[in-house]
């Protein structure tokens, strides 16, 4: 990785500012549901705070739209962080103005004071230069260890870089540590597997991957639309009928290529998408009123024959309907089957990484990824804008 991280700079005693992402589901008693984006930040916090700097932390919750919204306040965030790290952290009413620059004058070596909610200012996702200067001005570094918002160029991600130095911490140097593996030089053979509702939100990630794998397995509800593509009938499935010709079209590329695209040939079918819904398995064409809502026990088969030989595996998108039971077989053996596997194993971020945890899977990973959207970008080959403007080593 070329870029600098926080063990290439001199943080003893320095007011470092830390782009977080806290963006965590809060329930309507405000208690927070799931804090695994917190424990993701702890290495790098713990690592200032162990050095003696003055910790100022910054993050966004929801999507407030520039108003102050009470209940998207970080308030619940700094009491578990406080928990987790066993000491107090300070928590601003605000992210700029007199009030901040006060708080921060008065910090200790050691202290964490985290700022509230940066999109309460429409500034922060304008990437407004005066906003991101004055998150500036309250430090003399800038730390980014916030991947899942590394793909928008924000005040708080790009803005703030052109005023301070800024370096990577450890959960964004490990991100891009495992994506360049992938993207750049990934032990084959190279398998990729990719599953979610639209064709659409995965064109570019297929265009770009089917340059670097050796396969690609395709589950989830965009498989129908590849289905119908070659011919089969898929029932009352979903189906993007202006993305048909264009399915064609990357199969057909791939054949070129010599790329092997896999689609599922048998299907765990149902007359509705419900919890109580009854199922049953039928090979290749789905009956009319019937629809496509998990891979069958055949195509798991099939995929794990291709996963066996693998020596990186990288999956985006669950590859059934996974957040009901009847539909979650799939994804769940499949997830299983990467547990045991010794390729290196990467879980892009969103619905996957969530199912990966689900299953308490996760330590047996080599890698899941915190921010979906950043990941799938990072995929389809695109520059992250808050990666690209930390300085190079």
């Amino acid at each position: 990785m070329n870029k600098k991280t926080i063990t290439d700079i001199d943080i003893k005693g320095k007011r470092v500012i830390v782009r977080v992402d806290f963006n965590v589901p809060l329930d309507e008693k405000l208690n927070i549901t799931d804090d695994s984006r917190i424990r993701g930040a702890l290495s790098t916090i713990q690592y200032l705070i162990k050095n003696g700097a003055k910790v100022i932390l910054m993050s966004h919750l929801g999507r407030p739209e520039g108003k102050v919204k009470d209940e998207m306040r970080l308030t619940p965030v700094a009491k578990r962080l406080g928990e987790l790290l066993g000491k107090e952290v300070k928590k601003a009413d605000d992210c700029v103005g007199d009030d901040i620059a006060k708080a921060v004058s008065a910090m200790e070596p050691s202290d964490v004071l985290l700022l509230e909610n940066l999109r309460f200012h429409k500034e922060e996702t304008m990437n407004d230069p005066g906003f991101a200067r004055q998150l500036a001005s309250y430090a003399e570094i800038f730390v980014n260890d916030a991947f899942g918002t590394c793909h928008r160029a924000h005040a708080s991600t790009e803005g703030i870089t052109k005023y301070l130095p800024s370096v990577a911490g450890f959960l964004v140097s490990k991100e891009i540590e495992y994506f360049e593996k992938a993207t750049r030089n990934p032990d084959k053979p190279y398998v990729a597997i990719l599953g979610g509702a639209k064709v659409s939100d995965k064109i570019e990630v297929i265009t770009s991957l089917m340059e670097k794998v050796d396969a690609i397995l395709i589950g989830g509800a965009m498989a129908y639309t590849f289905l119908k593509s070659e011919g089969i009938d898929i029932g009352n499935s979903k189906l993007e009928p202006d993305k048909i010709g264009l399915a064609k079209e990357i199969l057909s590329k791939a054949r070129s290529k010599n790329v092997r695209i896999l689609l599922p040939n048998d299907h765990v079918i149902s007359d509705k998408i419900d919890a109580g819904a009854s199922t049953e398995i039928v090979e290749h064409n789905i009956p009319e009123g019937k629809i496509g809502l998990d891979i069958g026990p055949k195509t798991v088969k099939k995929f794990e024959e291709i996963l066996k030989d693998a020596k990186t595996i990288i999956w985006n998108g669950p590859v059934g309907f996974f957040e009901l039971k009847p539909f979650s077989k799939g994804t769940e053996e499949l997830a299983r089957f990467l547990a045991d596997s010794n390729a290196t194993t990467i879980i892009g971020g969103g619905d996957t990484a969530a199912a990966i945890y689900e299953l308490n899977l996760n330590t047996r990973m080599s890698h899941i990824s915190t921010g979906g959207g950043a990941s799938l970008e990072y995929l389809e080959g695109k520059i992250l804008p808050g990666i690209a403007a930390l300085n190079d080593k």
